[in-house]
């Protein structure tokens, strides 16, 4: 039978958001944009191997254990005065939530239904930009993943 779908998804108009929620299971109700992102990292989520040989295998034999995400998603971010403040936003409220609160980070993908999530932790500082000369300037802003939700429902800001 012939393939009747799109052909695929291009990432034109993909935005980018975060929110807290109260537990690290439950998205958040309420997000706000992060502007300007000029790419982000993908989250690889490879499961471990679990040797199941035994001594009379002259080979061997492996199988699926826990499954090992990457330890951080990178937001390359073109630094205006805009953004910066964005950020350092965004990690005030990171450290004003509190013990029981999550942060989460939403990106939504024009042409596809569900959004993805994750739920990490920001960097406490926006890191110093890498400068080139004739170049667009951007800053790496790496968040360490908590938990790899995955593909969910779409939480859009309200204003």
């Amino acid at each position: 039978m012939a393939y009747t779908g799109a052909y695929g998804v291009s990432t034109n108009g993909v935005t980018y958001y975060y929110g807290i929620s109260n537990s690290k299971d439950t998205l958040p109700t309420e997000v706000t944009q992060l502007n300007r992102i000029n790419s982000s990292g993908g989250v690889t989520v490879s499961p471990e191997n679990i040797d199941a040989s035994a001594m009379e295998d002259s080979e061997t034999h492996n199988i699926a254990g826990r499954s090992s995400l990457d330890e951080s998603k990178t937001f390359t971010v073109n630094l205006t005065d805009e953004t910066l403040k964005e950020w350092q936003d965004l990690i005030a409220a990171f450290k004003a939530k509190t013990t029981s609160q999550f942060m989460w980070f939403e990106t939504v993908i024009p042409g596809l239904s569900k959004a993805t999530w994750i739920c990490g932790e920001p960097p406490a500082l926006v890191p110093d930009p890498e400068m080139g000369q004739n170049e667009l300037l951007t800053v790496e802003i790496n968040v360490t993943v908590v938990k790899w939700h995955g593909f969910d429902n779409k939480v859009l800001p309200t204003t």
